[in-house]
């Protein structure tokens, strides 16, 4: 599993919960970031896998 995979995952989580932090509080800029963070957590996640499928297939 590439290191890719693993940081956006715990990206992911991180905004999560700041983005929930943000809404219990109500705090929009919070709020926000956490969504951010989140997102791109989301493509950290995916360039890991897209490297983890490149080196599968180049170990063929």
């Amino acid at each position: 599993m590439d290191k890719d995979r693993v940081e956006g995952v715990g990206h992911q989580i991180k905004g999560g919960v700041k983005e929930a932090a943000g809404k219990m509080m109500g705090d929009k800029k919070t709020q926000a970031e956490g969504a951010a963070e989140k997102a791109a957590g989301k493509v950290q996640n995916a360039v890991g896998g897209a490297k983890d499928a490149a080196k599968d297939w180049t170990n063929r």
